[in-house]
């Protein structure tokens, strides 16, 4: 951690200090206009309103949920890849596995994350001990308690984020004030340590924050802020990586041997949500992203979109970058630097609506509608799209790279998925695990969401190590691109048998020969494993009205051998070809995960500047 930051706000208070009493006594006599003292700060709950917006600030911009985090950091994993190009101490070799402690990525956001964390301890610190807290109208005291538990919760997923990037890092839960005097260079505290001290926050903040449908009852208003949801969803989800596999000290994976007391408190964390009835799932994929998250949505009818990280302000200090780093090209304007792997497309089922969404195999004229479709090697993610953006519409010719999208932290999908898992680990594939993981699949296939359907849902009589793959592969269909897949890998220590894996079958993509199955979770649809796929797909040349690409954009299969002549009033794009796997960093095999090592790679390097300042924090395995 760095120290100098640790260390600034007492060096502050002690230079300001000096200089006053340096003063003239008529100086010492004036009330600064400036005065933002804790005492200042939190008077009331207006103003203390505003010190917790300034928490939840720092989970955006550039160095946050913006694009780093979102979007450098997740890749490559068993469904996404980062761009292609060279190496260059920068983005690329972070998503190859390849950054080193002077990489350019790590620093800031590692700075942000803990500037997050002390702005949520002054919070901490000063909330409880307000006059208004104990004394205040009920009213008051139930806002100042809700807003006690965002700030639990936030430094909660600061934290969260921080560990399953860095690991084992300094313990950091009081103000920096307090911290720099008593040790202004603190040594890492084991991940496992930190992990309880969180959980057990979270279990304070789930008794301070009402309920979605409660908020209005308090005198607050329904807009994103937290909610007791959110709480239990991320103490569930950091239970999971509690009871999960991390790269330690030792350069080993490992799990707890009391793993499952944690996946307990992740079921019973779900559990409660679930039966809450205060979230359920939007009947529509699509509708979700195109008609809620792009279409800067205000109201979100079913609670799905738990946990959102809101973007403002069309610069990189509070916004973010999503659509234009990631999703397809518009008029030529956008990076469209995360791409599908091959292999993962084919993950899905022909009928599985959620395909579309989280793969976009075409780019946008500058007309804003009119498609071009795309090879294979050239699929990038689509939940966050340009062509899909309202509220306002952004012109396709207009440049502007910040366009306030809001990134998903926590969605009711995931609560599902996640107590399906942790209720098949201690239980085995009960009825309820198999409702949960159903339920999603439902929606994915645009079925009635809590009616039985034998043609999607998976037919009980699994093995629990069955059922285990199948949830594998779900949590990859519904969340994909979604920032879950790399860490979920890493705690089910899977990372490495999934990327070794996907490296054989983009191999056998580009030679047609017919993939194989994966060892670690639920395989492909039968038909995907065929050697009968196409080699060119042809989409339709004139401008469609079909802007959501369900079904309006190929005019041949998916699935099977392609036509030999160019349909009419199509054209024609290289689908599977050997440039899946030619050498260099232009392919998907090529560039993909190239400098990966087990026992490495599962963490990133602690940034060198945070290294410098402070002489205790030593640095991950192997770097």
């Amino acid at each position: 951690m760095n120290t100098r930051y640790f260390i600034m706000p007492a060096l502050i208070t002690a230079v300001c200090l000096f200089l006053t009493l340096s003063s003239c006594k008529k100086y010492l006599d004036q009330q600064p206009i400036t005065d933002v003292s804790t005492q200042v700060v939190f008077k009331d709950v207006a103003s203390t309103y505003k010190a917790v917006a300034g928490v939840y600030s720092r989970l955006v911009g550039d160095a946050g949920y913006g694009i780093r985090l979102s979007l450098y950091y997740p890749v490559d994993n068993d469904e996404m890849q980062g761009p292609t190009g060279a190496g260059d101490n920068d983005r690329r070799d972070i998503a190859r596995y390849s950054a080193t402690p002077g990489n350019a990525q790590i620093t800031n956001p590692f700075n942000q994350l803990f500037q997050g964390i002390e702005f949520a301890n002054v919070c901490i610190d000063n909330i409880p001990v307000m006059d208004m807290y104990t004394n205040g109208s009920d009213q008051e005291k139930k806002q100042l308690k809700r807003m006690y538990g965002e700030a639990l919760t936030l430094r909660a997923q600061f934290y969260l984020e921080a560990i399953r990037n860095w690991g084992d890092l300094p313990a950091h839960f009081t103000s920096a004030y307090n911290l720099a005097g008593a040790n202004p260079f603190p040594s890492k505290t084991d991940r496992d340590t930190l992990y309880n001290h969180l959980l057990a926050d979270l279990k304070i903040a789930a008794d301070l924050v009402p309920w979605r449908n409660d908020v209005a009852s308090i005198g607050d208003v329904l807009d994103e802020r937290i909610t007791k949801g959110v709480v239990k969803g991320l103490r569930a989800r950091i239970a999971l990586y509690r009871g999960g596999y991390s790269l330690r000290s030792n350069a080993a994976m490992q799990r707890p041997a009391d793993y499952l007391t944690y996946y307990q408190i992740a079921r019973d964390e779900c559990n409660d949500i679930i039966t809450s009835g205060q979230h359920t799932l939007n009947p529509s994929f699509r509708a979700l992203w195109k008609d809620q998250v792009n279409a800067h949505a205000v109201t979100d009818p079913q609670g799905e979109l738990m946990f959102q990280a809101s973007a403002i302000g069309l610069t990189g200090a509070e916004d973010t970058k999503l659509a234009y780093y990631n999703g397809p090209t518009v008029n030529a304007l956008g990076n469209k630097s995360i791409n599908v792997l091959p292999n993962y497309f084919y993950l899905f089922d022909s009928t599985d609506q959620r395909r579309d969404v989280t793969c976009c195999p075409y780019n946008v004229a500058a007309n804003g509608t009119t498609k071009i479709g795309q090879a294979i090697t050239a699929i990038c993610d689509g939940k966050y799209r340009r062509d899909w953006i309202t509220n306002p519409v952004i012109a396709p010719t207009n440049a502007v790279q910040y366009m306030s999208l809001k990134w998903q932290i926590l969605r009711y999908a995931d609560v599902m998925l996640m107590f399906a898992e942790a209720e098949n680990e201690i239980n085995g594939p009960t009825a309820v695990a198999y409702s949960a993981i159903n339920q999603v699949r439902r929606r994915g296939y645009g079925k009635p969401i809590g009616t039985p359907d034998v043609t999607v849902d998976i037919p009980v009589g699994l093995s629990k190590s069955d059922f285990f793959k199948a949830v594998v592969r779900e949590r990859a269909l519904e969340l994909g691109g979604e920032g879950v897949r790399k860490y979920d890998l890493i705690r089910w220590n899977l990372l490495a048998t999934a990327i070794a894996e996907s490296k054989i079958n983009m191999q056998k993509m580009s030679t047609l020969t017919t993939m194989v199955n994966p060892s670690y979770m639920a395989g492909y649809p039968s038909y995907c494993l065929s050697t009968t796929l196409p080699i060119a797909m042809y989409y339709f040349s004139s401008t469609s009205s079909d802007n959501n690409n369900f079904g309006g954009l190929w005019a041949n299969s998916l699935y099977k051998t392609a036509p030999t002549a160019t349909p009419t009033g199509t054209t024609k794009v290289t689908w599977l070809s050997s440039g899946i796997a030619t050498s260099g960093t232009s392919s998907p095999l090529g560039r993909y995960a190239t400098g990966f090592v087990t026992g490495k790679g599962e963490l990133l390097p602690i940034p060198q500047p945070a290294r410098d300042a402070n002489v205790n924090l030593t640095q991950n395995p192997n770097y």
